[in-house]
């Protein structure tokens, strides 16, 4: 039984919880080792308090299952098959009473809690996401070497970005040459949609690349990740292409002082809000305040936005072994969208940066 098993399982025994039954991808991942994308099919993961575990999976991903390293019992099922009643034989080989079930409420969906209902009748149902959330939110040493990969491929496709700016060249054109070049590297998946955007697109935060052309005198931003071994990174950086005007400068700036001020605030003891506060103090009080609309950043690692989410309302305390992003940003529409963006990892020393394409404004000729 490996330790994250072990810890859930200590959780349900202080707790009095019998099962938890665990359903999205990335939780199953996280305590079975075996990743899947089921799309509309079942995928569990059943973990008692004393009892053997098993794994619930198509059955055409059995031996990939297998092949993950899980050596508890797997439950194959074919498209014909009901799930749900292999399910109820096996826990009912184990236990003769549910009274309290955890699952992941923000993940399961109606018709799958009422197949559980029916399973347990009169059981209560509570919430697992916390625990999980705790447990994935300090990073091991495989984990962290494995972020480290995906970091330092985020910063080559980010020169890849910069070598591909020309003149007319559009938002998609320079977006396919960086995701071209990552495939060249092995890479098969990123965190999220690669973002390229140009001038006044720039300013909105979650813009969509298009045929906008690159032209003298704009801003690029670029945001991207890179999935390594089901691990994530996620970078933004923002270039100019030729001379920006004053006013440009004195956003970047803005957003540099901010962003370098998060990551130096930083450390074991301190507050999520404290460490949001700090980059947004300083670009409120540069005047920008109402142009910095999101939080400071998101906790990263299996998921590419994971707990915790850094607020100036969240008081969680940071601590050793934390992996999250520090992302201020300034988007004022028609001027200059501007944000910049660094995945960290937290010691008992401070901050570790993990992604190190330079953040000192970049000027592309």
């Amino acid at each position: 039984m490996n330790q994250r098993l072990q810890k859930l399982q200590a959780w349900m025994k202080e707790n009095g919880i019998e099962v938890s039954f665990i359903t999205s991808s990335e939780n199953v991942f996280y305590l079975s080792g075996f990743f899947s994308n089921p799309h509309e099919r079942l995928l569990a993961l059943a973990v008692f308090q004393e009892e053997e575990p098993f794994l619930v999976c198509p059955g055409m991903e059995v031996h990939d299952v297998k092949s993950s390293g899980w050596n508890q019992e797997i439950i194959g099922y074919s498209d014909i098959d009901n799930p749900w009643e292999l399910v109820h034989t096996s826990i009912n080989k184990r236990l003769n009473r549910v009274q309290k079930v955890a699952i992941e409420k923000e993940h399961m969906n109606v018709e799958r809690y009422e197949q559980l209902s029916v399973l347990f009748p009169g059981a209560v149902f509570v919430s697992a996401e916390e625990k999980l959330r705790k447990l994935r939110m300090i990073k091991d040493a495989k984990e962290l070497k494995i972020i480290e990969e995906a970091c330092a491929l985020a910063d080559y496709a980010i020169e890849v970005g910069c070598s591909e700016i020309k003149e007319g060249r559009t938002e998609l054109e320079v977006l396919n040459a960086v995701e071209y070049a990552l495939k060249q590297k092995g890479v098969t998946e990123m965190s999220f949609s690669t973002m390229v955007l140009t001038g006044a697109n720039a300013a909105s935060p979650h813009g969509n690349p298009g045929s906008t052309k690159i032209q003298k005198g704009d801003l690029v931003l670029f945001d991207l990740g890179v999935v390594v071994d089901r691990y994530c990174s996620d970078i933004t950086r923002t270039v100019a292409f030729g001379d920006i005007n004053d006013k440009q400068k004195e956003i970047y700036d803005t957003v540099l002082n901010g962003q370098l001020a998060a990551v130096a605030a930083s450390k074991p003891g301190v507050s999520a809000a404290e460490v949001d506060l700090t980059a947004r103090r300083i670009i409120a009080d540069a005047g920008y305040g109402e142009y910095f609309p999101h939080r400071l950043g998101h906790g990263l690692g299996i998921s590419v936005h994971e707990y915790p989410s850094m607020t100036e309302t969240n008081q969680l305390v940071i601590e050793e072994g934390m992996v999250y992003t520090i992302e201020p940003g300034i988007y004022v529409p028609g001027v200059a969208g501007v944000r910049i963006e660094d995945d960290i990892y937290i010691t008992a020393d401070g901050a570790k940066v993990l992604t190190k394409f330079p953040k000192e404004l970049q000027i592309i000729r």
